[in-house]
C-alpha cells in the first residue's frame, strides 16, 4: 500500500490530480481511519498548528518548506481546507493523503467550508466538476468532511478549534457528546465550533456570519479555567500579520493563507508548539506568482474576507 500512495502522495505534490479511482480509494481509507478518532483528537506536542489553507495550493508548499513536510514535523490543521483558492482538490487530497499514510503525524479537524453548502457556492464543488466531469469526486470528500474531528487537544493545555465557542459548550466534554456524522448544522453547537469569532464584548453576541456567535474575553476566561485549558487556537478569520493574539494571549488566531483569495496581501504563519508547549509563530509569504499558481480564471464569489 504505502509504495502507491507515496506514489501519489510524489503526484500531487506536483500538483498533479490523482484519478478518480484513487480519490475513492484514498477517501475510503481515510474514513476508515478518521471514524476512529473522537470528536477532540488529543495531539502530543511537538506540534506544528496551521489555519486556513482555501486552495491555496502553491502556498500549501510555502508552509511546509518553512514547518518541513509530513511527517518529518507533527501537524495539526484546523479546517478550511477548501474553496476560494483555485487548488482546492490538490490541497485536499495532499492533506488526505498524508494523513493515510502517516495517520499519527498529521491532524485533521473540520472548518465551516468543510461542508456540503458551502462547497456548493465558493469553488470546491465547480472545481471538482470542471477537473473530473463529474460531481463523484467532491461527492467522496464530502464524505470524509463528516468524519472530521470538530477539535484537538494539544497535551490536555492547547485546546483548537477551527471558529471559536458555543453558549452550549460549556467542557471539552460536551464536545465528545455530538454526533458529529453529518452535514454542518444551521445553528447548536457543533455549528458554534465551525463558524463562532472572539470579539472585544462582554458575554455572547450576534454573529454578522449568520451562523456562530460572537464571545468576549470573559466567556474565554471561563471556558479556559473550567478546562484547564491555557490557549485556545482558532482559525477562521484573516490576520493580516498571519496570527493575531487576543485577550491576554489567553487566544490567538492563526492564518496559513498568504495573500488571501491572491490580493488581499496579508502575510500567513504557523504556530509550533515545542515539547514544553512553549510558542513559536512561523510568518511566510505566498508563493511567486507565475501562471501555475494563479490560473486566469475568476475567484469564486466572496463573502466575509
Amino acid at each position: 500500500m504505502p509504495s502507491d500512495l507515496d506514489k501519489q502522495i510524489e503526484q500531487l505534490k506536483r500538483c498533479e490530480p490523482i484519478s478518480e479511482t484513487q480519490v475513492k480509494e484514498l477517501c475510503i481509507k481515510a474514513r476508515e481511519i478518521l471514524v476512529e478518532e473522537g470528536n477532540v483528537q488529543y495531539v502530543d506536542a511537538p506540534v506544528t498548528i496551521c489555519g486556513d489553507i482555501h486552495g491555496q495550493f502553491f502556498d500549501l508548499l510555502e508552509l511546509f518548506k518553512v514547518g518541513r513536510f509530513c511527517p518529518d514535523a507533527n501537524y495539526l490543521f484546523m479546517g478550511d481546507f477548501v474553496d476560494r483558492g483555485f487548488y482546492s482538490v490538490e490541497t485536499f487530497l495532499l492533506l488526505l493523503a498524508f494523513k493515510v499514510r502517516y495517520p499519527d503525524r498529521i491532524t485533521l479537524i473540520r472548518g465551516n467550508h468543510e461542508s456540503r453548502q458551502i462547497t456548493q457556492v465558493y469553488g470546491f464543488y465547480d472545481e471538482c466538476q470542471r477537473k473530473y466531469g463529474s460531481a463523484n469526486v467532491w461527492r467522496y470528500c464530502c464524505e470524509v468532511f463528516d468524519y472530521l474531528a470538530l477539535a484537538a487537544v494539544v497535551d490536555g493545555r492547547v485546546f483548537c478549534v477551527h471558529g471559536g465557542l458555543s453558549p452550549n459548550v460549556e467542557t471539552v466534554d460536551q464536545i465528545r457528546a455530538i454526533d458529529r456524522k453529518q452535514e454542518v448544522p444551521h445553528d447548536g453547537a457543533m455549528c458554534d465550533l465551525l463558524w463562532s469569532d472572539p470579539d472585544d464584548i462582554k458575554g455572547w453576541g450576534l454573529s454578522p456570519r449568520g451562523a456562530g456567535f460572537l464571545f468576549g474575553s470573559d466567556i474565554v476566561k471561563s471556558f479556559s479555567h473550567t478546562n484547564r485549558i491555557d490557549l485556545i487556537a482558532r482559525a477562521h478569520q484573516l490576520a493580516m500579520e498571519g496570527y493575531k493574539l487576543m485577550f491576554d494571549r489567553m487566544i490567538v488566531t492563526v492564518w496559513s493563507a498568504p495573500n488571501y483569495c491572491y490580493r488581499c496581501g496579508n502575510v500567513a504563519s504557523i504556530l509550533e508548539l515545542d515539547e514544553n508547549l512553549q510558542q513559536e509563530y512561523k510568518v511566510f509569504q505566498h508563493a511567486p506568482t507565475d501562471t501555475r499558481s494563479i490560473p486566469a480564471k475568476r475567484p469564486p464569489p466572496q463573502y466575509f474576507l
